[in-house]
């Protein structure tokens, strides 16, 4: 049976619209003037696409006429789906938009619904399309893993893909969560936490098996099995059975205290009162839910918040405070639908999903979600008992994280008014950048760039420069500011023309690619060398401040230079002193953190890194063999082939790279 045609487009209705702007959308693209004839023409290219479609379960994108990915949806029926768009069916403002800015689509069919929700939350994570409800918070989440690639298992916290050989435990709110509750497992469970080539070369015991963290396998100070019995207890426990481990371990140090094997019997002890620690230390312990994840979602002010909890053994694991992109007209109940499928996009799902509100897929996710995972997973709305107050509880914290976001938003934007009035600037500034340079005696030289913008701090937006010019004379601050000035915008003018129609933002809030402002921690050197940069590039109406450290570098006495202007001073306990003062610590940690770290990585460096094919098996191999690299330096060509795992041609290579090195 096929879909009914859809019948002519009721242009009377258009006029009846809201025509208002769209909350934060407007601001991020364009503005579009729906007419009638913006909207017929959407409609007839949706037209011709729905003329072929199948009546099958499905994923389809709307494009724009640049091919920006306007919208992506999923559909039990395509045909039927895509036919509401083809008549007009547009119940708020935001559907005609999106409608009279289509001009092709594309569509893939998938067997199931359950297969084409998946597949809409990869395209919508991938394409990041402008009408669809978006999570800003891509961060991955902690786990602890405890590997299963090694004779003695590690146990360490872990972010990213999942794909070392091992147990996944979590996910983890924060990296504190996972820190505090690894040290604690430590203490009860003994495992190691050194990685495989430390493990490989002691000939003793470390530190943590002296503070009674660690078991010391890697010197057999307990044998494999009982080793292996400590890993299956600490599996236990995050697996949720930490009844019977305390039982068992309370029997044994019993039986211990019997015999009179009291240094046993307080080893055990010690590892109770770990284990009663990592229970008694969470904020929230249903004793009824080993596992869950809940969900609250509280919206005001045109804005939305999903506050998610993380109930895992039985203890509460963290929190985490969500502010997805979302146009003010959907529901609370549709933003969270859209929000769960893309946030179960890469991570997996416990057996019981809590929410506060109902939403319409709730029973196709759980379908989904289940597939992916191999078991039940059972999502609900609980209406009174433990789980009940769980969700209250999330929230409660949902509406203080927002209260909290737009009291922050509302200080954010006085602060940047303030900054716009203090260097004469036509309008508050929505992007900020802030450059800084970090070195020691022209050493491990970088730069580096910060971002600021209504919403504070833009840390995805930060970059930094390693200083690779040869013409620099090292310590030559002047020099390193011209080359991250023209590095960087150098690369800008290319990426986005400042004459070039304004591209649509990926997000409503997205900072603008170029700065309304550039701040130079600097004096006048500094700032000279910046604009020098700037207008070779033709770049003229860029303002820019530089600023400059007060005498004997005290904080609130800085001085503020701008072209063609005095320096001045703010008054000292003007707020917009403090915030310029923000951004400039901020610029300096991030550049003196960036050129920490590289100095490290260039004092820890191993001469075979720079073998090429010497890659982490052989290079193991040549310094378990000879001990360090300088004596795999001196080795002799027959030395380096008797090496087990290394060959003729990879002696031979090694050994040329020395050799050729020392005669260079």
């Amino acid at each position: 049976m096929t879909a009914r045609e859809p019948p002519p487009p009721l242009f009377d209705q258009l006029d009846e619209q809201d025509d208002t702007p769209l909350p934060e959308e407007a601001e991020a693209t364009p503005e579009i003037i729906l007419t009638p004839q913006k909207l017929a023409t959407g409609m007839a290219a949706i037209r011709a696409v729905w003329e072929t479609l199948p009546g099958a379960p499905g994923v389809y994108r709307m494009l724009a006429a640049d091919g920006e990915v306007l919208y992506v949806g999923k559909a039990r029926n395509l045909k039927a789906r895509v036919a509401s768009y083809a008549r007009g069916d547009a119940p708020n403002n935001r559907i005609a938009r999106m409608i009279s800015e289509t001009v092709a689509m594309e569509c893939v069919t998938t067997p199931t619904e359950s297969e084409a929700l998946l597949l809409e939350t990869n395209y919508i994570k991938q394409l990041k399309p402008r009408y669809n409800v978006l999570m800003r918070d891509d961060k991955s989440f902690p786990y602890i893993l405890i590997t299963g690639d090694h004779a003695a298992p590690q146990i360490l916290k872990h972010r990213g893909a999942r794909n070392r050989k091992g147990q996944y435990f979590g996910p983890f709110a924060s990296s504190w969560a996972v820190n505090n509750t690894l040290n604690t497992l430590q203490r009860a469970f003994l495992l190691r936490s050194c990685t495989d080539s430390v493990y490989e070369n002691r000939s003793r015991p470390c530190l943590l098996h002296q503070i009674k963290r660690c078991a010391a396998p890697c010197t057999g100070e307990v044998t494999p099995e009982a080793y292996q019995g400590l890993v299956r207890e600490a599996c236990d426990f995050l697996e949720g059975r930490s009844q019977a481990i305390q039982k068992r371990l309370a029997g044994q140090m019993q039986e211990a205290s019997e015999a009179l094997d009291y240094e046993t019997a307080a080893r055990l002890r010690d590892r109770l009162a770990a284990l009663s620690a990592v229970q008694a230390n969470q904020g929230i312990n249903p004793s009824g839910i080993p596992e869950a994840d809940v969900f609250a979602i509280h919206a005001e002010a045109g804005q939305f918040c999903i506050e998610v909890f993380f109930i895992r053994t039985g203890q509460n694991w963290g929190n985490r405070a969500f502010f997805p992109r979302a146009d003010r007209s959907l529901e609370p109940s549709e933003v969270l639908d859209a929000f769960l499928a893309q946030f179960y996009d890469d991570k997996p799902a416990p057996r019981l999903i809590l929410l506060n509100i109902e939403v319409e897929n709730c029973d196709l996710l759980g379908e989904a979600l289940g597939f992916r995972a191999g078991h039940r997973i059972a999502i609900s709305v609980p209406k009174r008992g433990e789980k009940h107050d769980l969700v209250e509880h999330a929230l409660t914290n949902a509406r203080e994280a927002l209260g909290r976001r737009l009291s922050e938003t509302a200080s954010q934007e006085r602060l940047l008014a303030g900054l716009a009035a203090a260097f004469g600037l036509e309008k508050p500034p929505r992007r900020i950048d802030v450059f800084d340079n970090s070195h020691i005696m022209g050493t491990n030289a970088v730069g580096a760039m910060i971002v600021a913008g209504p919403r504070g701090f833009s840390k995805p937006h930060y970059r930094t420069y390693t200083i690779s010019s040869t013409e620099i004379t090292p310590g030559d601050d002047y020099g390193m500011m011209r080359e991250v000035m023209q590095r960087r915008f150098s690369r800008l003018l290319k990426e986005a023309p400042r004459d070039a129609a304004p591209a649509p933002e990926e997000e409503a809030d997205t900072l603008p690619l170029w700065p309304d402002l550039l701040l130079i921690d600097g004096g006048k050197g500094q700032l000279e060398a910046a604009r020098g940069v700037l207008s070779e590039l033709g770049i003229t109406d860029l303002p820019m401040v530089g600023v400059a450290k007060g005498p004997d570098r005290d904080a609130g006495r800085e001085s503020f230079l701008l072209p063609g202007r005095a320096p001045f001073r703010l008054p000292p306990r003007d707020p917009t002193l403090y915030f310029i003062q923000r951004l400039r610590d901020e610029a300096h940690r991030f550049a003196i953190g960036t050129h920490r770290a590289k100095r490290k990585r260039a004092l820890t460096k191993n001469p075979l890194d720079d073998i090429p094919g010497i890659g982490p098996a052989r290079k193991r191999a040549l310094l378990l063999h000879f001990g360090t690299a300088k004596a795999v330096s001196r080795a002799s060509y027959g030395d380096l082939a008797r090496v087990s795992g290394i060959n003729d041609a990879t002696a031979r290579l090694v050994y040329d790279f020395f050799h050729e090195k020392s005669n260079g």
